[in-house]
């Protein structure tokens, strides 16, 4: 394969299936480096198995299979000697729901770390306060560190949940409609940390919202019943579109 040196991932010729149903149909994509890209699209347009694939979570799903291939710095995700472990700490996952674990802020974030080795408590120190940073709660929780994480509200749970991730020291972020259940301004905030984060990794949002989509800017792809529709700028996609059904649902036709 020949690979663009900007292209973190390029998805080629890429179907999902579970049992009978196909959920992703013939799509190819290709995801800058360092770039956000947010892909929007109603119910059952594909885009949480497209991000279940690009990290293996699919591999789980006795009826999920998948033909095409995707490539993550020009390495086959799917080959068989890929150290699957390995590519979900390099592709990290971000859900709707955060669920902390039952353990307090500091346990929550070193998790990743200790799983992965790290024994050091200098080392887990500085992880789990980088992450925090990074993540845009260090501030709120940093005299609070030893409370019990169930106790944040929902979009400090959120930041939580992205520090968790953040702490394994990924390469790409994956997020699956990480707003959906937080207030307005809790969102904003979400949004606003995704647009700093790029700067030092490859991020991929999923909403159903295209008012979330025009906000955080970066490359839009418009999916609809498992087909990429089209794929652009923001400024292209929202003012320009070049297919009807993008328009349509931008302009709120359905979805």
């Amino acid at each position: 394969m020949t690979e663009e040196r900007t292209d973190k991932i390029v998805v080629e010729d890429l179907s999902c299936y579970y049992g009978d149903v196909q959920a992703v149909k013939s799509m190819n994509l290709r995801v800058k480096r360092n770039s956000l890209l947010t892909i929007m699209g109603p119910t059952a347009s594909g885009k949480t198995t497209l991000l279940r694939t690009l990290n293996r979570l699919n591999d789980r799903v006795l009826t999920a299979r998948h033909t095409g291939t995707i490539f993550l710095d020009g390495e086959d995700i799917y080959d068989r000697n890929m150290d699957v472990a390995s590519l979900r700490r390099r592709v990290g996952m971000v859900f709707a729901l955060p669920m902390p674990l039952p353990l307090s802020i500091y346990e929550n974030v070193a998790y990743g770390p200790r799983k992965k080795g790290v024994r050091s408590r200098a080392q887990l120190d500085e992880l789990v306060e980088r992450a925090l940073v990074d993540a845009a709660i260090f501030d709120e929780v940093k005299d609070r560190m030893h409370a019990p994480a169930a106790r944040l509200s929902g979009g400090q749970q959120q930041r939580i949940a992205l520090a968790r991730v953040l702490a394994l020291e990924p390469e790409v972020i994956l997020l699956d409609e990480p707003t959906s259940g937080l207030d307005p301004l809790s969102t904003l905030r979400i949004e606003e940390l995704l647009r700093q984060l790029q700067e030092k990794y490859t991020i991929i949002l999923v909403t159903h919202n295209p008012v979330q989509a025009a906000r955080v800017q970066g490359e839009i792809a418009f999916f609809y019943l498992g087909e990429l529709v089209e794929m652009g700028s923001a400024t292209e996609v929202f003012t320009r579109p070049k297919d009807k059904r993008t328009e349509d649902y931008i302009t709120g036709k359905f979805g």
